[in-house]
């Protein structure tokens, strides 16, 4: 599991360099490495993404702008 959360990783750092860490693009990929650290047992970890992506959503800027009808 240690090669799935370096590719994690690395996809996590183009997302944030492309899009910038609020993105929900970026969100998504956040959110996978949450995933991975809950079933590698790494609570803490999972918890800190977790509530990265929620922090995101919260602030909804992109979100907005995905459901604006112009």
């Amino acid at each position: 599991m240690a090669e799935a959360e370096a590719m994690y990783r690395r996809a996590l750092e183009g997302k944030v360099k492309t899009w910038g860490p609020e993105h929900t693009s970026t969100l998504n990929r956040v959110n996978n490495l949450g995933i991975l650290y809950k079933y590698q047992g790494k609570m803490a970890e999972a918890e800190a993404m977790f509530r990265r992506v929620a922090k995101g959503l919260r602030g909804g800027k992109y979100l907005k702008e995905a459901t604006d009808i112009s």
